[in-house]
């Protein structure tokens, strides 16, 4: 695989994410909507696998693209039966992206090395925030206890810090609780037991690893609207299910939404995203939460909140249906007085681009090789034959041992499949 290949592959795969995302998005913000009564872990769970997705259907689409062979980045035209079909290189939209992916490419890894370089100096800030905090014993013993009440089963340490916003956790391996030194001297001591109820149920249940993962997508698609309001949608409910549980092991929701009632007076002006904090989310939506449970009411910001991603949606899917497909569905139709016939049409995103010999390229020999292919009723191709020759032997061979692994849409004899043959021709550029 060259580095023309890569570039190919990567940038098409990052601008075809532009519209999946989308899609995504929209498939995501419709199933949160109908959720909006229902359980937090459930919405939390539907937004997780929006993110997952935003990840696995670009990731699987890059895997078959290196897997595809499309190593040659010439330009090629391929006429199907007297019909000429673009794929490549030479005008239009397509052309000018094509100039353009190096840069497109050059330009997502820059931005995608320096969201990493961020995270890897938060997750540097953590630790060294966790090596400089002072142990206390009184509140060690606290956390202890909740710890056993909330059902965290490994050891959990606590350190108190300066210049901190509100509890955080961080570390999955071996959990710490960093705890502000000035909510310990001015919160009352049972109020910031339950918010450390609250961080202990983040540990219960991973969330420190599902938030750098989160990280990790954000930083390589960072230039979707989608991933991040999803990403968003993921911590909002990600702390209702922390309140949840830590209001059932408290057995006093009301005692978590006054300690959240009271970190919001505290008026504190920030915190580290890559740690998990009771400050999240929207205090006041969670205080509400908390106090009346059932209460069906839903921010309208909520739903506001996705409307850049709809717009995006209806964008992507307005533009898909203004492209016109590079391959018709079906092909040429020659009808007689008794006969409708439909010949074989190749689905070429199934088989290899074919490679360009290196001796002809470097010669600049170029030529039209004329193709005949047998094609059965399950679309295999049964036989291949050079109709007329490119003039060189080696592009001859290079286009018919590519494309004779293609798959087919079988040509048809009055709406049956029939075994036909049908005819492709293929342009060689350099």
């Amino acid at each position: 695989m060259n580095a023309a290949t890569l570039i190919d592959s990567v940038g098409w795969t990052l601008l075809h994410f532009t519209w999946q995302g989308a899609l995504i998005g929209l498939e995501t913000a419709l199933a949160l909507f109908v959720l909006r009564k229902g359980r937090a872990e459930t919405r939390y769970l539907v937004a997780c696998v929006g993110l997952l997705l935003c990840l696995a259907w670009p990731a699987t689409e890059l895997a078959l693209r290196l897997n595809g062979g499309r190593a040659d980045a010439a330009a090629f035209t391929i006429v199907l039966a007297g019909g000429v079909v673009d794929a490549g290189a030479g005008t239009g939209w397509r052309a000018m992206v094509d100039r353009h992916l190096a840069w497109i490419v050059g330009g997502w890894a820059a931005c995608t090395l320096l969201l990493t370089l961020r995270m890897l100096a938060g997750l540097l800030w953590i630790r060294r925030t966790g090596v400089a905090g002072t142990p206390d014993p009184a509140w060690q013993a606290r956390l202890d206890q909740l710890r056993a009440r909330v059902g965290v089963t490994g050891a959990v340490r606590l350190r108190i810090v300066h210049h901190l916003s509100s509890p955080v956790t961080a570390g999955w391996w071996r959990p710490l609780v960093l705890v502000p030194a000035s909510l310990v001297s001015r919160m009352p001591p049972h109020l910031l037991e339950a918010l450390l109820a609250h961080e202990l149920a983040h540990i219960r249940r991973h969330d420190y690893l599902v938030n750098l993962v989160q990280h990790v997508i954000e930083a390589l698609l960072f230039y979707h609207p989608a991933v991040w309001w999803i990403s968003r949608r993921i911590r909002v409910e990600r702390e209702q299910v922390a309140d949840a549980i830590a209001a059932r092991q408290l057995g006093e929701p009301r005692r978590l939404a006054l300690a959240l009632s009271e970190l919001e007076k505290f008026q504190f002006s920030h915190h580290h995203h890559l740690a998990q904090a009771a400050n999240g989310g929207d205090l006041m939506q969670r205080i509400k939460q908390l106090v009346r449970p059932d209460h069906p009411e839903r921010k309208a910001g909520d739903w506001k909140a996705a409307l850049p991603v709809l717009a995006l949606s209806i964008a992507g899917l307005v533009g898909c249906a203004q492209t016109p497909p590079l391959v018709s569905p079906a092909g040429p139709v020659s009808i007689t007085a008794d006969t409708v016939t439909t010949l074989p049409v190749a689905q070429f995103d199934s088989c290899s681009r074919p490679v360009y010999p290196e001796a002809a390229r470097a010669a600049g020999i170029e030529g039209t090789v004329s193709l005949r292919f047998l094609v059965s009723t399950d679309g295999r191709v049964l036989d291949a034959r050079v109709d007329r020759s490119s003039g060189n032997a080696s592009l001859d061979e290079a286009a018919r041992s590519a494309l004779v692994k293609c798959n087919f849409t079988p040509g048809t004899v009055n709406g049956a499949p029939a075994e036909q043959w049908t005819q492709v021709q293929y342009v060689w550029k350099v």
